[in-house]
């Protein structure tokens, strides 16, 4: 998480509640906030390197509707995320663009004061969209292939208005893709990053 982030955190924890954010059967909201992709530290083996994916923030936007009260479907999209691949000993070698809209069910624990925590459970799908091959690498066709995967999510809101609230959340994502060079495959990208941001959300 950014400096930003922790500061907007530690100014959230001085403001005065406001009381709980309602969520009804019926109701939705929309998000729009920051968040930072950060993949674990080991990304497995490319033709015999150890990988290393970096880290990369982008605006996000969610909606969610409740099925019922506190129970809500929420859908997760980004602008596209940008992450440098570095092999060891060859430095970096590609830079990739992806997006991961999620789908998840979520419980918000609705209660007295202006904090409701939630946790969320539900289905990632990543797409990649721009696989460049550069520094030792640079002049192959390299492609990283599409993946599925248990996306995991908490957070808490804290009410601002009566419809709108701050909201700091994490996202465990499982991403796993395989990349090919010139059509051979040559490994298995293990991407799983936890995903950390700050958000608007607003109640409709």
């Amino acid at each position: 998480m950014t400096a930003r982030h922790l500061a907007l955190c530690a100014a959230l924890a001085l403001m005065p509640a406001t009381g709980a954010l309602a969520q009804s059967a019926g109701d939705f909201t929309l998000g729009f906030g920051l968040h930072s992709v950060m993949p674990k530290d080991d990304n497995g083996d490319l033709a015999g390197f150890s990988s290393h994916v970096g880290d990369n923030a982008q605006p996000t936007f969610t909606f969610e509707y409740f099925i019922r009260d506190n129970l809500g479907i929420e859908v997760l999209a980004a602008t596209p995320f940008s992450h440098n691949v570095d092999l060891d000993g060859l430095g970096k070698v590609a830079k990739v663009k992806h997006l991961p809209p999620t789908v998840s069910l979520q419980y918000h624990f609705r209660n007295s004061s202006a904090v409701t925590p939630f946790v969320g459970v539900g289905l990632n799908y990543t797409t990649f969209l721009s696989d460049k091959a550069t520094g030792a690498l640079a002049g192959n066709d390299l492609e990283l292939g599409d993946s599925w995967g248990l996306a995991l999510h908490a957070g808490l809101d804290y009410a601002i208005s009566e419809r709108g609230a701050i909201r700091v959340d994490a996202r465990w994502m499982d991403i796993d893709s395989t990349v090919k060079l010139n059509g051979d495959k040559i490994g298995t990208a293990h991407i799983d990053p936890v995903v950390l941001g700050v958000a608007y959300v607003h109640r409709f």
